[in-house]
């Protein structure tokens, strides 16, 4: 049996080998043992087989013997008595002489002890001792023999018993003449009985050897059933089996094969209620009036584990196992286990876990976003239906703006969250705003800011001062408990969680309060992030809000369409700008600082107007984006070495101090694509740090992606130089600028977004800007957004040819007259003749300007667009400043004239020299300047001579 275990017991081999002729016979002769004792018996049996052989052989001997022996001396007597010639010599005259030879003769050959005649009288006549023929002998042993009987004694002489046999010798007459004593001892019979010992002590002997070898075959029989243990095991398995069988507090059962009891001990009687003769009668356990379900798992021989039956008014765990594959016959060893009331235990065991395992699943549902609304949503879809039946959530009107919240009963709170019935079926919907009755269970709970517990609705009247009707209506719909928790982080309390049960569960208890007040804590908590989230996202909204552009300037080169969308996670530092230049001219502004929150507004808006500040310089693309580069690098060096003074007034590691980029909150990470677009000839000049390039659309719908040099982030360029690239754009054209956040995203590649966009883009060849912004984003922004996306797209327009009039100046001052007369024709035929003398005025100034201090080639433009633009360019860098003239200068004065008479002006740089351009207003409301003005400006100088 290979699931069996062999026990060693005492006298068994030490090495593991089979036990010894010795320790076996040491086995056998153990009276302690069964088979010792099986030995002892039949040795003791064996011995008195021996002994009553013996003594039967020794009888039947004697027996034999002396019947031989009376046999033999009869039949020597009667021969004798018979013989030929003893009748006639005991007539003769000398009997003694006749009949002693024969008696002898007679003697020896029969083996007789004595063979003697006697006359009728007892005198001897031949006898073996000569010294005793003629005595007489007694009549005892005679006397029947006279009187013609035979007789046979047995007698005691001296040399051990004999028998004698005396038979009358008569004559014709029936007279008796003579006797005839023959005589033999029965000594001689103890060979018989010497010849047969060596066959009985060889059966005895054959006989013990059996009662021997069938004693070790019971023995190992035995030890087989016994397992190997050792009578003394045995002794003590079987002296407690009772006293354990019975003190035991389990229920033991052994049920047969066929589904009878065959032992039950007192703790089964007592927890199956079994009659007295249950296990004495065998009976069948289908009729001991037990549970059908118990009974058919006793009956079905199948193994069970800790199985919960019912017993009457009892909980029993049963375990049910085959007793077959442990040596035993065919059946089962049930074990029966009361517990009932470890069952109800365990009941609020599992509760106290369950509620443990609802903790912990608040921890991880509850909070997931920054958003109070879902959170409050998400503190009901926790508890319904594991802890309430239903759950309404409350939250104060200022958290929701994220605000601090007022505390007080008659605040104002909104309903954000019902779960467990209906929706529409709520006294309050989602959205509505309550204000609490003073006094009800979610008025006291705010004011107390402690639980309240209703545990019957039905009794309390002050719940239903809130609202008659909506009450009874939750009556109606059975529900009959209510917890009121507020929900107060951080000492504020931010709203009122209700949880309510219906009559299918349980109602509420007092235990039930620290659990919901628990529960709501930790909702509470994630509230409170939340609406302090809200706050610091209001604050970062508004504040980039302001940063960006709010309206987009007048101009009428381009038409413009943006959208800003910000990420899920917060504000960003996207940004996009639409900047009018001189000469009718836009520069298109998109950028994008990484990161979030107020600091990446912020530096967004410091950007922003460095650009700004930048572009007033009318400075080229490169250069521009050069400067911004440069002025991020020391704004960088600037805040890590404050970072780093910081760090050391803290006490930080010297490491630390030692880090120049310690604690650094600089603006690395930021980028830009500036472009300048040129309405007179449709030419647009790009730049980008780090930034993606555009997508042109052309008025066929043809999308391209036009490869501009791209250049490092900003505060990272350091002496790389900015290139630049020059497309020009036809009428109608759509320049599309945007930010990473459009094209890229954590399930989406930048490839995969640029094939995106240049699929939208291509479907709308006839969009205005407006529509391909809103189908832009249609088509590619994510459900949830990761970056922020900035979009602008730009639709060209060509100011046309009759609104551009342009003349080449010789260095003669002579021609200064003729241009002026030609630009004066050009306003003429424009319908700017109020514009008329301001305009020579301006124009004669800057042309004498350019003659005098300037080089070739000189040229003058005049451009009509929302102002009248006059450039004069020439072939030198130097540029003219605005200056006070001093009493006795000649000169110094025209510059100001411009200025006093011009909307604005200025001087851009080109590769080939500079431009100084002027703006007029076309307005008609704006005063009109004539001499008389011009006499008003300069009256406003003291020093300056009359003209």
């Amino acid at each position: 049996m290979g699931q069996r275990e062999n026990v060693r017991r005492e006298g068994d081999d030490p090495r593991g080998s089979s036990p010894s002729h010795r320790q076996r016979l040491r086995s056998l002769l153990d009276v302690r043992s069964v088979a010792g004792q099986v030995f002892v018996l039949q040795l003791a049996l064996a011995v008195l087989l021996v002994v009553a052989a013996v003594l039967a052989l020794v009888f039947q001997a004697q027996g034999a013997t002396m019947r031989e022996a009376r046999q033999r001396s009869i039949v020597g007597a009667e021969t004798f008595a018979h013989a030929p010639g003893t009748l006639a010599a005991m007539k003769s005259a000398h009997p003694t002489a006749l009949l002693q030879p024969q008696a002898e003769s007679a003697r020896k050959h029969s083996g007789l002890g004595h063979l003697v005649v006697f006359r009728p009288d007892g005198v001897r006549r031949p006898h073996p001792d000569p010294r005793l023929i003629g005595k007489r002998v007694g009549g005892g042993i005679i006397e029947p023999a006279l009187h013609g009987k035979r007789s046979t004694t047995t007698l005691n002489s001296s040399l051990g018993p004999a028998v004698n046999t005396v038979t009358p010798v008569v004559d014709t007459g029936h007279h008796v003449v003579g006797l005839v004593s023959a005589g033999i001892r029965p000594a001689k019979a103890d060979e018989r009985i010497a010849g047969q010992l060596p066959l009985v002590l060889g059966s005895a002997a054959g006989a013990l050897l059996l009662a021997v070898a069938g004693t070790a075959l019971v023995n190992r029989r035995l030890r087989r059933q016994m397992h190997g243990l050792d009578p003394a095991t045995m002794y003590r398995m079987y002296d407690h089996h009772h006293a354990v069988l019975h003190a035991v507090r389990e229920g033991v059962l052994i049920v047969s094969s066929d589904g009878r009891l065959l032992l039950a001990n007192d703790e089964a009687r007592r927890l199956l209620a079994l009659p007295a003769d249950a296990e004495e009668n065998r009976r069948p356990i289908a009729d001991l009036g037990l549970e059908p379900r118990l009974s058919a798992l006793l009956t079905s021989g199948r193994e069970a584990t800790d199985e919960v039956h019912l017993s009457g008014d009892r909980l029993l765990a049963v375990n049910v196992r085959p007793t077959a594959p442990y040596g035993g016959p065919a059946g089962s060893a049930v074990t029966l286990r009361d517990t009932t009331e470890l069952r109800a235990l365990t009941g609020r065991a599992a509760v106290a876990q369950e509620r443990l395992r609802l903790i912990h699943d608040a921890g991880l549902r509850i909070g997931t976003t920054l958003d109070v609304g879902r959170t409050a949503a998400e503190l009901a879809d926790v508890a319904v239906p594991r802890f309430a039946d239903v759950v309404t959530v409350e939250l104060l009107e200022p958290v929701l703006r994220g605000d601090e919240p007022e505390s007080g009963t008659t605040a104002d709170l909104r309903r954000m969250a019902v779960r467990g019935v209906p929706p529409e079926s709520a006294i309050y919907q989602v959205g509505d705003v309550i204000r609490f009755v003073p006094g009800t269970p979610m008025a006291a709970s705010l004011e107390s800011r402690r639980p309240v517990l209703v545990d019957d609705l039905r009794r309390s009247d002050t719940w239903r001062r809130q609202d008659l009707e909506g009450t009874q209506r939750v009556l109606d719909a059975r529900i009959r408990s209510l917890i009121a928790v507020p929900l107060q982080a951080r000492g504020v309390v931010l709203g009122l969680a209700n949880f309510w049960r219906s009559d299918h569960a349980d109602d509420f208890e007092e235990e039930d309060l620290s659990f919901a007040e628990e529960l709501t804590a930790r909702a509470a908590i994630s509230i409170d992030n939340a609406r302090r989230y809200t706050r610091e996202h209001t604050t970062a909204v508004t504040l980039q809000r302001s940063l960006l552009p709010q309206t987009l300037p007048e101009q009428s080169a381009l038409e413009v369409a943006h959208r800003y969308l910000p990420a899920q996670a917060g504000v960003g530092g996207d940004w996009f700008d639409v900047i009018p230049l001189p000469g009718a001219r836009v520069a298109l502004v998109v950028g994008d600082v990484v990161g979030h929150g107020l600091y990446a507004a912020a530096t967004m808006g410091r950007l922003r107007t460095a650009v700004h500040n930048f572009s007033a310089l009318d400075l080229p693309p490169d250069e521009l984006l050069s400067h911004l580069d440069e002025l991020v690098s020391h704004i960088d060096t600037d805040e890590a070495r404050a970072a780093s003074r910081e760090a050391g007034g803290r006490g930080g590691s010297d490491s630390d101090r030692a880090r120049p980029d310690a604690g650094r909150t600089g603006i690395t990470g930021a980028t830009c694509l500036y472009a300048i677009y040129e309405p007179v000839a449709g030419g647009v000049t790009l730049a980008r740090a780090g930034h993606p390039g555009p997508a042109v659309v052309h008025p066929d719908g043809a999308v391209t992606f036009p490869e501009v040099p791209v250049s490092p982030p900003l505060g990272l360029g350091g002496s790389v130089p900015v290139e630049t690239a020059e497309l020009t754009l036809p009428q109608g054209s759509r320049l599309v600028l945007y930010t990473n956040g459009l094209v890229e995203d954590r399930d989406r590649d930048i490839g995969t977004g640029l094939d995106q966009l240049r699929t939208v883009l291509a479907n709308g060849a006839d969009r205005t800007p407006e529509q391909t912004c809103a189908a832009v984003l249609d088509a590619m922004l994510s459900e949830h957004p990761s970056d922020d996306i900035a979009l602008l797209v730009a639709r060209t327009h060509l100011l046309g040819p009759s609104r551009v009039a342009k003349w080449e100046v010789s260095s003669d001052p002579a021609a200064v007259a003729p241009v002026r007369a030609a630009c004066l024709r050009t306003l003429e035929s424009w319908g700017l003749e109020a514009l008329e003398f301001t305009t020579e005025l301006i124009l004669s100034e800057l042309i004498t300007n350019a003659i005098r201090y300037g080089a070739q080639p000189i040229r003058v433009r005049l451009l009509h667009d929302r102002a009248l633009i006059c450039e004069v360019s020439d072939g030198t860098s130097a540029s003219p400043h605005l200056r006070r003239a001093a009493t006795t200068d000649e000169g110094g004065r025209g510059l100001f004239l411009v200025a006093q008479f011009a909307q604005r002006w200025g001087t851009r740089y080109t590769p080939g020299g500079k431009v100084i351009w002027t703006e007029q207003s076309l307005d008609e409301g704006r005063p009109e300047r004539g001499p008389d003005a011009a006499d008003d400006v300069l009256d406003q100088w003291d020093d300056v001579p009359a003209l």
